[in-house]
């Protein structure tokens, strides 16, 4: 996977953004996104390592969206305006309700009315999240306010956008090579978008995962950033060297991360970034044969 492979893409240039603004942007975003999560897990069949939450890309609307109910619908989560969208099915005009100047408790009772004409009970809505979100006063009843961050969400939304297309790239050459490439999906626990490739086994008790993917930032790196990481992790010693774009992110966990700041500042950004990747997995491929 060494050689270099130019794409074709839809890569949105990047631009830097005032930090304070991208987090409060991302924030939201992760909130508003949990709606997406709860249907899923309230009305989605359940799949093995709960797959069936995870959200696709979807580049004509702009953001995330769920796989299909049973019936059908599905839920979408346009990024830059924070606005959800009930997809009813084929033929159907989608149903729209802005996040912006609205609470939680509001966006249920908009929800709730889909699912009852479905004949479907919204008190799924309710189960607790299984998981601990960061701290923000949307969860304590105040209204989601994408008014002033309008600006923070499309950048938000384009890192998503080159996200699908160079992880989609990244996916397609492991299926090249007929290794398990999972397909590139958003989880809403972290909020991140990723493609796990599963290496083929070298001994009857080994177990060994590339995980390739694009954080929009968290405790570790307040703006977004491309990670690459293997599994089980590496000896920090055996790490080779990266593009100058990335580094070796070895605090709580081994991953080789370019982070925003780099990326928006390269010449070609689709193809710094392409190269990161490449190099990256090259990388990681290499540590997995020599510890194997």
């Amino acid at each position: 996977m060494t050689e270099i492979v130019e794409r074709e893409t839809n890569w949105v240039p990047l631009h830097a953004v005032e930090q304070r603004r991208l987090s409060e942007a991302r924030l939201q975003a992760h909130y508003a996104l949990q709606w997406l999560a709860r249907v899923a897990r309230g009305y989605i069949p359940p799949q093995p390592d709960d797959n069936h939450t995870n959200l696709g890309w979807d580049a004509g609307m702009g953001g995330l969206i769920t796989h299909p109910l049973r019936d059908g619908a599905r839920l979408g989560l346009r990024l830059i305006d924070l606005t959800l969208i009930w997809h009813a099915g084929a033929g159907s005009q989608p149903s729209l309700f802005p996040l912006s100047g609205s609470t939680d408790a509001q966006a249920r009772q908009w929800l709730s009315e889909h699912l009852a004409a479905r004949g479907l009970d919204a008190q799924a809505l309710d189960a607790p999240v299984p998981y601990v979100m960061p701290m923000h006063t949307i969860a304590k009843g105040a209204p989601y306010g994408a008014v002033g961050l309008t600006g923070a969400l499309a950048e938000l939304a384009a890192w998503f956008n080159n996200a699908a297309g160079s992880l989609g790239f990244i996916y397609d050459r492991m299926r090249e090579r007929n290794w398990a490439a999972s397909p590139v999906r958003c989880w809403p626990h972290h909020f991140d978008i990723a493609t796990l490739t599963t290496l083929p086994a070298r001994a009857a008790d080994a177990t060994a995962s590339i995980n390739a993917g694009l954080s929009p930032g968290d405790k570790y790196y307040d703006e977004p950033y491309f990670y690459v990481s293997i599994s089980p992790e590496p000896d920090p010693r055996m790490l080779p060297t990266l593009p100058t774009l990335g580094h070796w992110h070895e605090r709580d966990f081994i991953a080789a991360v370019a982070r925003a700041e780099s990326i928006v500042a390269a010449g070609n950004q689709q193809a710094a970034t392409d190269h990161f990747l490449q190099a990256a997995i090259d990388a990681a491929i290499k540590v997995w044969m020599t510890g194997a």
